[in-house]
């Protein structure tokens, strides 16, 4: 086998009793359930164990929430040897990942995740910004879309490059309505908005990056143990100051998701660990690199035991 990447998921992958099965089988795990609420100051791993799920899918909620399942299942890793040539994390994932990578304490990462997640929700008005996915449209022929629509007055722009044919656009509510109807006209398979509480990605998020770059600025960052593969950038760093400054520039730039697999792979990456709730990083791996990959999603010490054999009897 080549290299390996630990990948991180983001907001949307969220699921009831997230964390629970790590917590169930590591000491280490159940410790960063309990630093969340403690450094939170409310109980946030019960409403990730019993909900109710409305509350779970708050924005303000679910990206503490990823991030404490993702750190709980990392700490699984411990037991098996297995350590990442790079990290990387879709959005709010980015955060995972500097925590893996020893960039970012826990501790800090969960308050400023909470507080990215009040800031986004609070940035623009309930109704007034929205998001769509567009299927089975080129990038550039997108663009060529959302850049027509912008010049008339109308804020929209990619948000998500995830994988080919694969693309979320975010804005106002007027601007993502008439791009995903350009598109479909011409030739997007599909356009289906997304249920989600703000035009996340954009430049109408501004002013949660403005607030989030306040909260940053005091918090202490280390050089990473690892590489680190920015979303706004495609391109990995283990820069403290680099990677800081990469947390406040996503917050109004395109996650270049399928970029970023794609730099892995050109730099030999073969094998892709999902590391916390869901499967969609792996789903859009497999969109994106059908053969000669080799891809894990891991929760559970079962999980990681079942990973940790494949690759070492790969090697």
């Amino acid at each position: 086998m080549g290299k390996i990447a630990f990948l991180f998921p983001g907001q949307g992958s969220q699921a009831l009793g997230m964390g629970s099965a790590a917590a169930d089988d590591s000491e280490a795990a159940q410790a960063i359930m309990t630093q969340a609420d403690e450094t939170l100051g409310f109980d946030l791993t019960g409403i990730m164990e019993n909900g109710p799920e409305d509350e779970l899918k708050k924005t303000m909620n679910a990206q503490p929430a990823l991030l404490t399942a993702s750190t709980a299942s990392l700490q699984l890793f411990s037991a098996v040897g297995i350590r990442p040539d790079y990290v990387a994390g879709h959005s709010l994932g980015e955060y995972s990942a500097l925590v893996a990578a020893g960039a970012m304490a826990f501790r800090d990462a969960v308050m400023c995740v909470r507080k990215r997640g009040e800031f986004m929700e609070e940035a623009v008005p309930a109704g007034q910004g929205a998001m769509a996915a567009v299927m089975g449209m080129d990038r550039d022929d997108l663009e060529a879309v959302v850049t027509e629509v912008s010049a008339e007055g109308e804020a929209v722009q990619l948000a998500n490059l995830n994988a080919p044919g694969q693309i979320a656009i975010s804005g106002s509510a007027a601007g993502v309505k008439e791009a995903g109807e350009r598109a479909k006209s011409r030739g997007a398979r599909r356009v289906v908005p997304l249920n989600v509480s703000g035009p996340f990605h954009s430049q109408l998020m501004a002013p949660a990056r403005e607030q989030l770059q306040d909260v940053l600025e005091p918090i202490s960052f280390q050089n990473s143990d690892v590489p680190v593969v920015m979303n706004a950038y495609a391109e990995s760093a283990t820069d403290a100051e680099t990677l800081k400054q990469a947390l406040i520039t996503q917050v109004t730039a395109p996650v270049l998701w399928e970029d970023t697999i794609r730099f892995l792979l050109a730099d030999g990456v073969d094998t892709f660990i999902e590391i916390g709730s869901g499967q969609v990083l792996s789903g859009l791996v497999k969109k994106i690199q059908r053969r000669d990959v080799h891809v894990f999603s891991v929760e559970s010490r079962a999980d990681v035991e079942a990973c940790a054999e494949a690759i070492k009897g790969g090697s």
